[in-house]
């Protein structure tokens, strides 16, 4: 039995105020001729089906046609709710769906009955858990001392009922861990402070395959069959050395598994570029590159460039974030982590804020007005 497992579309997301809906609807039409070629038996989307808990039509409608293809090839698919979802809006319409091959998770009730598909081999029972926090569980166990997230699930797996001489998969999105091994994540993903929400990877020793949603880069947790798929595109700037994927994996008899991850082309790819202007603007350097990709600019000129932006857009035109790297940028850094704060005026600390965040000193009419301000509300000015 194949099983292909994605997850973290985020469907709806924005990266820089940009629109990424049409590159969405790309890379999921891309997922679709993928299940197309593979012939799966199933598709587990682990959670974070949209970007927000309240998605707009248009998302909506995007994973509509995504999930009314997948239904049209006959495939069974399993979508449970992440972290960003509402679990409600997921939850809604799951009976009749269910009907038609797409089991959709419903609000946790502290019941989780897997759904059972069969093969030569025999049954594959398929447990789907939404999101959780541990305050979810504490409502429905209040006999049960439930303090952490790691807790929460401890007591979730233990109230299942899992036959285990039969192949068992779990669909869920959390942040799970292993001794030894560094979750590598990306400034997209929610973060708890402390790391406070992680779950450690041997709860899930009752199962064949943990298909994980939660972290955007493909990655196995403590062993090959507890896996992240990540998320099918790149959705921030500190992505741009991953390799995105669909993840299939093969069931044959209990304990023998194969695994293996397809890479997924985007439309449009984010990258990062550095140098002068005159370099990146020079058709040598960029003429064998996707010049519509979405690009990250550092530009190391020492002179003050006028209109940088304009001038690499006729280029580049999905620019979606320009910073200058030079020696008067590190002056102004090292001068301020030298001295004392204590030492300056609130003038000088708001020049010198200004001028970091600006890549230009405050000029004196600027400087006047800044003055009159701070001296209405009674700034040190010294």
């Amino acid at each position: 039995m194949k099983l292909m497992h994605i997850s973290d579309l985020h469907i709806g997301k924005r990266l820089n105020e940009v629109n990424l809906l049409d590159d969405q609807a790309y890379i999921l039409g891309e997922i679709i001729s993928m299940a197309v070629k593979i012939k799966p038996e199933g598709i587990l989307i682990a959670g974070d089906v949209y970007d927000k808990s309240m998605p707009s039509a248009e998302a909506v409608k995007l994973f509509d046609v995504f999930l009314s293809q997948i239904a049209e090839l006959d495939i069974p698919c399993f979508v449970i709710s992440g972290n960003h979802d509402s679990a409600e809006r997921i939850a809604f319409g799951a009976s009749i769906m269910s009907k038609k091959g797409v089991y959709m998770s419903k609000v946790f009730d502290g019941q989780i009955n897997p759904v059972v598909l069969s093969d030569d081999y025999g049954d594959v029972n398929v447990f789907m858990l939404p999101f959780l926090k541990p305050v979810h569980v504490k409502q429905l166990y209040q006999d049960v001392e439930i303090e952490s997230y790691q807790d929460a699930l401890d007591c979730v797996i233990k109230h299942m009922d899992i036959d285990t001489t039969e192949r068992n998969i779990l669909v869920m999105h959390q942040f799970i861990t292993a001794m030894n091994t560094e979750v590598e994540r990306s400034d997209s993903e929610s973060i708890s402070v402390g790391g406070s929400d992680n779950i450690d990877v041997s709860v899930f020793e009752a199962f064949d395959y943990v298909a994980l949603g939660h972290i955007h880069k493909p990655q196995r947790i403590g062993r090959d069959t507890v896996r992240y798929s990540g998320s099918p595109l790149k959705y921030s700037f500190s992505e741009v050395q991953h390799v995105k994927s669909v993840t299939v994996i093969e069931l044959k008899e209990k304990g023998d598994i194969i695994i293996e991850t397809l890479p997924l082309i985007p439309r449009r790819d984010l990258r990062k570029i550095k140098g002068t202007i005159e370099a990146l603007l020079t058709y040598e350097n960029y003429k064998d590159t996707q010049l519509d990709d979405y690009i990250h600019v550092t530009l190391t000129d020492e002179e003050e460039i006028l209109d940088a932006i304009g001038r690499m857009r006729q280029i580049y035109p999905n620019i979606m974030m320009i910073e200058f790297e030079n020696n008067r940028n590190q002056t102004v850094n090292s001068r301020t982590g030298a001295e004392s704060l204590d030492d300056k005026t609130d003038l000088e600390l708001f020049a010198e804020f200004y001028a970091l965040q600006n890549n230009e000193a405050l000029s004196d009419e600027k400087l006047a007005i800044v003055s009159e301000l701070l001296e209405k509300i009674g700034g040190d000015l010294r």
